[in-house]
């Protein structure tokens, strides 16, 4: 009898679907939060003058220590706490939901918020708790202290801003949760860049308290580079799970030269700022257009009827991101990166158009 995957595979593994990630071939690309410009020319010639002194035949250096030095510096990683590098963000929420994945555990977050939280709580035999948002997209501090005290989940991921939605949660909604919470809670700080706030002179006073961040918003997401930093003896017992030399080589070198100029790319971010600025106060003026408050690098915004926008948008040539049916407090709502001027023009003529 022929061997079938349903015969071995985990059933909820099996009613899975891959993550999709669209092609974006010929488009105007503005549904993945990427960094719409390219690095400075000085420093992809830099870039490209450490890729050719390399040593490819060698592995990398397993502790990343040149780049661990240059991330505590300048990501302000406070005295005493411990940083663990991923291969992105997703590889950290992974390691840290298998090590906290006892039988029985749960990982409760808000929601809706970052898919890979359900994902892979599903993926390590986690019990996925979400707790909706309120209706404005704000965190309900007392529904998620209800649901951590009934649930007492070993871990509370929350997006800081969040992602779909750009939110800044509210800082004493925040702290509660933190507070309440019997288990680890990871502030999820992937646009750090764009909010103007962190939780990362927090550690020293919440033993319970991770803060995770990601390069890839500032312009680095070929990279695939993330990091999480906390107390070393949560870290500690996480990096025991982290596969040997995770962080390639390339990565390391190129990453550790470019967070030495983290200002110039801060200078990236600021100008994305300025033009979500822009970009939301245009779509404000359209009509039967509903938009949030965002802190991110990208505007969700509701129309009459997202998923057929969504496709006139991309016969005109625009990509972005379709949230209808991701759940239901997103019903018609679409994603949009914030891009280069031009890039934000073509965008806007092509919703009017697709609106009309």
């Amino acid at each position: 009898m022929a061997l079938n995957p349903s015969d071995l595979i985990r059933p909820e593994i099996l009613s899975l679907k891959a993550y999709h990630v669209a092609d974006a071939s010929g488009m105007v690309k503005l549904d993945a939060m990427e960094n719409p410009y390219p690095l400075p020319a000085d420093l992809r010639d830099l870039a490209a003058g450490l890729a050719h002194q390399t040593p490819l035949n060698r592995y990398p250096d397993p502790q990343a220590a040149q780049l661990r030095r240059a991330i505590r510096q300048h990501m302000a990683v406070p005295d005493g706490a411990q940083v663990l590098f991923g291969n992105g963000s997703d590889e950290i929420i992974q390691l840290i939901a298998m090590a906290l994945a006892r039988p029985g555990a749960t990982l409760l977050a808000p929601e809706p918020s970052f898919a890979m939280y359900r994902m892979i709580a599903t993926f390590c035999g986690l019990r996925y708790v979400g707790v909706p948002l309120k209706e404005n997209f704000s965190l309900d501090p007392d529904e998620m202290v209800l649901r951590i005290e009934q649930y007492e989940p070993a871990v509370v991921f929350i997006a800081y801003p969040n992602n779909p939605t750009g939110t800044l949660f509210d800082l004493e909604a925040m702290m509660r949760v933190v507070n309440a919470a019997p288990g680890l809670v990871v502030v999820d700080e992937a646009y750090h860049a764009f909010a103007g706030s962190s939780f990362m002179g927090e550690l020293p006073r919440h033993r319970n308290l991770l803060v995770m961040r990601t390069l890839s918003k500032l312009g680095l997401a070929g990279l695939r580079l993330g990091f999480v930093a906390g107390a070393p003896q949560w870290l500690g017992e996480i990096e025991k799970l982290r596969l040997p030399y995770n962080i390639n080589s390339l990565t390391q070198a190129i990453a550790t030269r470019l967070i030495d100029n983290v200002g110039r790319l801060n200078e990236q971010a600021a100008a994305i700022v300025t033009a979500r600025t822009q970009l939301a106060r245009a779509l404000v003026d359209l009509p039967d257009m509903r938009i949030w408050q965002s802190h991110a690098n990208f505007i969700l915004f509701r129309v009459p009827n997202g998923p057929r926008t969504f496709e006139r948008l991309k016969r005109r040539g625009v990509l972005i991101k379709n949230l209808h049916g991701a759940h239901p407090m997103l019903d018609n709502c679409l994603r949009v990166t914030v891009g280069t001027p031009d890039e934000n023009v073509a965008f806007l003529q092509a919703l009017r158009d697709s609106l009309a």
